[in-house]
């Protein structure tokens, strides 16, 4: 598995793999890959991003923290690298949801530059797919709460993808926010 084709294959199949019963919470169910895959595509397509442990890492994000994925999995699978950027943008889903987004926001500014290009890519993600349809059960209000909390933590990541801080820049701007 010598190839940087064959390193991003391996974590797509690895990713899809783990979240092949997850859907997305919009209307349509869409099959959770869509998003790992979407936040990579992102950073390549957009940000120029050719790091393969950022990439690997984008689409393995959402592994520990939304399947039975162990770093250590991570870790034997993609080398510590790829583990240690996973686990800087993974939230303990034993902390309480306002717990984990406060830290998402306190811890930001001191994360790696790797970890921040996933993050930006993430949040730039989840915020298009906010903008093309409604989660099931969210008032505007919540989606409103949501890119207002999501430009709080975008303001620490600045500095670090121009090309991504602007396209978020744009959707905040859409929505009435400021970074």
């Amino acid at each position: 598995m010598g190839s940087e084709a064959a390193l991003l294959l391996e974590a797509a199949d690895f990713a899809a793999r783990k979240h092949k019963e997850q859907r997305r919470k919009d209307p349509e169910g869409t099959p959770f890959i869509n998003h790992p895959i979407g936040v990579a595509r992102i950073l390549a397509h957009e940000a120029g991003v050719t790091d393969i442990v950022v990439l690997q890492a984008a689409l393995l994000h959402d592994t520990v923290e939304d399947t039975d994925t162990t770093f250590s999995e991570i870790e034997e699978r993609f080398g510590e690298e790829v583990r240690r950027v996973v686990e800087e943008v993974t939230d303990d889903k034993a902390l309480p949801k306002m717990e984990r987004k406060r830290l998402q926001v306190e811890r930001a500014p001191g994360s790696s530059p790797r970890a921040k290009l996933v993050k930006l890519a993430d949040k730039l993600h989840n915020l298009r797919d906010l903008n093309r349809c409604t989660p099931e059960g969210w008032s505007s209000q919540r989606v409103q709460e949501y890119f207002r909390w999501a430009a709080r933590v975008v303001a620490g990541l600045r500095g670090t993808s121009a090309p991504l801080e602007a396209a978020l820049q744009r959707l905040f701007e859409e929505r009435g926010l400021a970074l």
